[in-house]
């Protein structure tokens, strides 16, 4: 019996004398994508229908969208602040400047007009004719800090070319006995700026008692 190494031993040299057969190539296999591309430059145009014919639609899905719609870009607060702003500007609680009586518009530290100007000023500013433009809020100043804090208010007011601007005081509701210790200092204070044509208690829906409105000097 032949062992199994003789037996390979004469595999491996029939193999060796037999003439190698030519590797056939393996075709490649025909698409609608490879037949364009072999006439593509021999045609010219290409036919879509031809390119997209083993093209299937997806099927539709059911999920539902994860990305919520963005808000419009309307700032709907802001115009909605305008508009209560506006609202109280015309039918504010406080009366209107008409129907003052006799004399209040020249009551002592209420109101001040500088001499030469018009009383007529004190209607438009008490109506809101001049919007204002700047704000300073005095409470929990000394009399001191709110010295020095109101002149760097009107400087700068004056450098930016503001015409009307709001000081608030307070009512003098925590100060003791429940006086207002601020309220007459800044009007005294303000009659003395030479800057300052006049000025009048704001309305009630702008601080009422506890605010003054106050005209400066144009550029």
């Amino acid at each position: 019996m032949a062992k199994l190494s003789d037996l390979k031993k004469l595999v491996d040299d029939a193999r060796a004398r037999a003439p190698a057969p030519a590797r056939a190539a393996k075709a490649p296999r025909a698409t609608p994508h490879r037949a364009l591309g072999a006439t593509k430059h021999r045609d010219g145009d290409i036919d879509l229908a031809q390119a997209f014919a083993d093209v299937r639609r997806l099927p539709p899905t059911r999920r539902a969208p994860s990305a919520l719609p963005r808000p419009a870009p309307i700032p709907r607060q802001r115009i909605a602040d305008a508009a209560d702003a506006l609202e109280a500007s015309k039918f504010g609680v406080e009366p209107a400047p008409d129907t003052w009586e006799i004399g209040q518009e020249h009551e002592a530290e209420q109101t001040f007009v500088r001499r030469g100007i018009g009383v007529d000023v004190l209607t438009k500013l008490r109506r809101g004719y001049w919007s204002v433009q700047s704000d300073l809020d005095l409470h929990g100043h000394s009399t001191n800090e709110a010295h020095d804090a109101l002149a760097d208010f009107l400087d700068e007011a004056r450098q930016r070319g503001l015409r009307c601007v709001r000081v608030v005081h307070g009512k003098g509701l925590t100060s003791p006995n429940r006086e207002p210790v601020l309220k007459g200092k800044v009007r005294r204070w303000l009659s003395h700026w030479d800057d300052v044509l006049a000025y009048c208690e704001a309305p009630q829906h702008a601080g009422g008692g506890g605010a003054v409105l106050v005209l400066l000097r144009g550029a």
